[in-house]
Formats: structure tokens, C-alpha cells, sequence
């Protein structure tokens, strides 16, 4: 358990209604998730920010988990303009052309079987991981996946929820 809750927290537990939508949408896109969250302020501890994150992500329908997922662009294609994205992504930053091909073209086809964007923790991971992991997971069954994704999901909202809470 965490012993002394950061300012952030603070911050964070009495910000207006729209305000902390608005800085839980920045962390999950998912409506469904920020609402279930909304509903559990104020928050006691970090901990229980993300106990009720990743409870929040175990309710979500398909449906949510769409919303949530439109909300990351693709790896090696962040947004212009989105810090967290590019942050995220920093191991490609300075990936090869042959590399963002190859990233582009795994992309495509995942999105093609899945119907969604390859979805990765990538924070600390290198282009080579990620286009690796992206080839092995482009083999599994849409049920497998979706438990992956949801896994992933879970990584990067628990990231940025941290992210969120530290900053004063």
C-alpha cells in the first residue's frame, strides 16, 4: 500500500465533475471507464485509483473496449501534437525506415483481422519489441487477443493514472 498519498491525488479527488473527465479521458478514452471511476471519488490512495481502474476495465463491454482503443493511435504513428502518445512510443523514434515499413504493414493487416489498432504497452519497449510482439499476436484468435488488449490496456491506464497523480 502506498504510504503517503502524492499532491496530485489531492488534486485530482477535488477537481469539478468535467474537470476530472476531461484528465481521466487523457489516461483511457473509454466514457464507461471514466464514469465508473468518477463514481468512486474521492479516492483514499493511490491503490485504490487503481483498484478501481483496473475494475473499471474488467466491466468494460466490447462496445467500451472499441471506444477506449480508438482513443491510441497506431505504434509508430503518434498523433502531431500528442506528448503522451510520442512519449509512449519513444522506441520508435529513432526506428529505421525498414522498421516503420515493416510496423505500417503489421499494422495494417492486425487491423484488418482485428478490426482495431495493435495495442501495446509501450513504454520502455524498442521498435524491434514491439514490431516482434505485433508479428506473434497477429496469430491469435480474436478471443485471445481481446484478452490481451484488455491486459495491455489495464498496463498503460495504471501508467498514466500515475502520470496523473504525480504531477502537482
Amino acid at each position: 500500500m502506498t504510504s503517503t498519498s502524492p499532491p496530485g491525488l489531492a488534486r485530482f479527488n477535488g477537481l469539478e465533475e468535467s474537470a476530472a473527465r476531461a484528465a481521466l479521458h487523457e489516461v483511457c478514452a473509454s466514457s464507461a471507464w471514466a464514469s465508473r471511476l468518477l463514481a468512486a471519488r474521492p479516492f483514499a490512495s493511490v491503490d485504490g485509483l487503481y483498484e478501481a481502474g483496473d475494475a473499471a476495465l474488467a466491466e468494460l463491454t466490447a462496445a467500451d473496449l472499441a471506444e477506449a482503443m480508438a482513443g491510441h493511435p497506431p505504434i509508430g504513428r503518434p498523433e502531431p501534437g500528442d506528448p503522451t502518445s510520442a512519449r509512449e512510443q519513444r522506441g520508435m523514434a529513432g526506428a529505421s525506415d525498414r522498421l516503420r515499413a515493416e510496423m505500417l504493414e503489421l499494422n495494417l493487416a492486425y487491423q484488418e483481422k482485428f478490426g482495431h489498432v495493435f495495442l501495446i504497452c509501450a513504454t520502455g519497449r524498442t521498435g524491434e519489441q514491439m514490431r516482434d510482439a505485433l508479428g506473434e499476436r497477429i496469430g491469435n484468435p480474436p478471443e485471445r487477443e481481446r484478452e490481451i488488449v484488455r491486459a495491455e490496456l489495464g498496463k498503460i491506464n495504471r501508467i498514466r493514472l500515475a502520470r496523473l497523480v504525480e504531477e502537482d
